[in-house]
């Protein structure tokens, strides 16, 4: 199947580099091309291991899936949804949303999956942002609720449906099962097109209401780099990747590129993260490739991993904040796997990875990929010299590349904003060496600026990670009327570790032997947990305004 797309037979980095790309074709449908396609040619082939944390387990084979996704066609256009309706999906892990977002991709519709821990007024806000015609939820409170009393002030919602039994107010989704099996491929004006909006991923900036990240119907094909070329995953691969389905992260791990690249997809719906429980279903169903943010691979390190069998597992890979090189070295020694870490945003696919040639080196992203013309910028807009720190852009010179937002939805000004003189700004910092590799320094509005010094919060977290009494840390900035800003370090502390002044001393003091003495955080905060997303990425604007205030 991938080989319709691109060449895989690649020798090394720099012959994937030189010569990589994705042939996109005239009116590309996932929905049809992907999945109704391994549907033709291999309609048992295993698409998903799904199980969840209370017993229950379903397979579903390629066949299953194209067979589901029209029933779901057939059903949502008959409440009403067209060619360009948004629907929002709030629907966790539950197999129910992948049935859900290829109908409304073979409809032409645009899918804006979403989190459960929404309020009213976050419901209400993407309702009338993105005109949602109609949400596909869960049955769960608070979620309910707040989408029945979100309703009076959407005017463009017309149809809810809910998972399970039903509740008053919502239509049951289970009628898409005496639905036809068939759903021909919409031509004419219904007929899809590549530059069609598909999918939106509401983001959260530091000020603002979240911005809608626009992909067309091309951005599967972006994550051909991500499934095939950054996770390894092949025909005869079972993939996880730790996510909920309402973040881009999904759209990483969970279906695209995996599909494209043949791979199956095993899902754990799980109601709560607990790391032990996650090893022994990543061990009992023999999973070979393995994806989570490093908030993850921290917590699962703290286990005893010597009682789990890893022969099975081939490949595992991270995004979403960078890794340390402590957890790098401990999941190593304890699996034998080394962890490929990979760049990106929601508005992206991988822009940087350690690719299957590249030989990891614990700190860094990875080198670029090929499809994206990564280049450092200096705060004037030039290119960085090697070693110099600067802004990762994506080259759009000569157009878009496949995987790369169209634009914030209705937010010209917003876009431009980012998005001038030929570049994609990404809005992160990093430095590269000599060799192509690209080290993360932070956000721009994130870099701490202390007594005329540039200070890195992910090189002072990794430092302090290093500490046995670190479980995980966010550093931040604090005001200074001295210095301009001083760096604070937030920290949760491991099993048999107690807050006091000593042990903040010795992180302190760990830190100054670690890097330079500049960079040691003069304030350490002691907290329970650090605020986190639903996918396990670290609120550091959260901390960040409290610091603020």
């Amino acid at each position: 199947m991938i080989e319709k797309y691109c060449r895989t037979d690649f020798t090394d980095y720099t012959d994937f580099y030189n010569n990589f790309s994705i042939q996109v074709p005239e009116d590309f449908n996932f929905g049809f091309d992907i999945v109704d396609g391994w549907a033709k040619e291999q309609p048992g082939k295993l698409a998903m291991l799904w199980c969840d944390d209370k017993g229950e387990e379903r397979v579903f084979t390629f066949g299953d899936m194209a067979r589901c996704s029209n029933q779901a066609a057939n059903y949502f256009t008959s409440l009403g949804i067209k060619k360009g309706d948004a629907v929002l999906l709030i629907l966790k892990r539950r197999y129910e949303f992948w049935i859900s977002v290829l109908a409304l991709h073979k409809i032409g519709a645009i899918a804006i999956p979403a989190t459960h821990l929404l309020t009213e007024k976050d419901i209400v806000y993407r309702n009338n942002a993105a005109d949602v015609k109609m949400i596909v939820c869960v049955d769960e409170e608070p979620l309910n609720s707040a989408i029945l009393a979100a309703e009076k002030d959407s005017p463009t919602l017309r149809t809810m449906l809910i998972l399970g039994e039903g509740k008053p107010g919502f239509t049951r989704f289970d009628g898409m099962y005496r639905q036809s099996p068939v759903f021909e491929r919409p031509a004419g004006e219904n007929a899809t097109h590549n530059t069609d909006p598909m999918l939106i991923y509401f983001t959260s900036g530091t000020t603002g209401m979240p911005k809608m990240v626009l992909h067309d119907f091309t951005y599967p094909l972006g994550h051909i780099i991500t499934a095939r070329f950054w996770q390894n995953l092949n025909e005869r691969s079972l993939h996880l990747t730790v996510a909920d389905t309402g973040w881009a992260k999904a759209s990483w791990g969970k279906i695209y590129g995996q599909w494209i690249a043949g791979a199956a997809l095993f899902v754990y719906d799980m109601d709560k993260f607990i790391p032990l429980h996650l090893l022994e279903m990543v061990c009992r169903h023999k999973v070979t490739s393995f994806c989570a943010p490093p908030t993850v691979y921290r917590f699962l390190i703290k286990e005893d991993l010597s009682r789990f069998d890893f022969s099975h597992l081939k490949y595992a890979t991270t995004a979403g904040e960078p890794l340390n090189a402590e957890v790098f070295n401990q999941f190593k020694k304890i699996t034998g796997v080394e962890i490929k870490e990979g760049f990106g945003q929601s508005e992206t696919v991988a822009l940087i990875a350690t690719f299957p040639w590249v030989k990891p080196v614990p700190g860094s992203l990875g080198k670029a990929s090929p499809l994206y013309g990564i280049e450092l910028l200096s705060a004037s807009g030039e290119p960085c010299e090697i070693g110099d720190e600067g802004e990762i852009a994506v080259t759009t010179r000569f157009g878009p590349p496949p995987g790369l937002f169209k634009g914030y939805y209705r937010d010209e000004e917003r876009t431009n904003s980012l998005w001038y003189g030929g570049y994609y700004h990404t809005g992160d910092m990093a430095w590269m060496d000599e060799d192509g590799y690209f080290y993360f320094i932070g956000r721009a509005d994130d870099v701490i600026k202390s007594s005329g010094y540039r200070i890195g919060p992910f090189e002072v977290e990794s430092a302090l990670i290093e500490h046995p009494a670190v479980l995980e840390c966010a550093i931040s900035a604090v005001p200074d009327p001295v210095r301009g800003q001083i760096v604070k370090a937030t920290v949760v502390l491991a099993k048999g570790y107690v807050p006091s002044d000593a042990l903040k001393t010795e992180l302190q003091e760990h830190v100054k032997r670690v890097t330079a003495p500049y960079k040691y955080p003069r304030i350490v905060d002691f907290v329970d947990e650090l605020p986190k997303t639903i996918s396990g990425k670290i609120k550091r604007a959260e901390i960040r305004k409290k610091d603020q205030r």
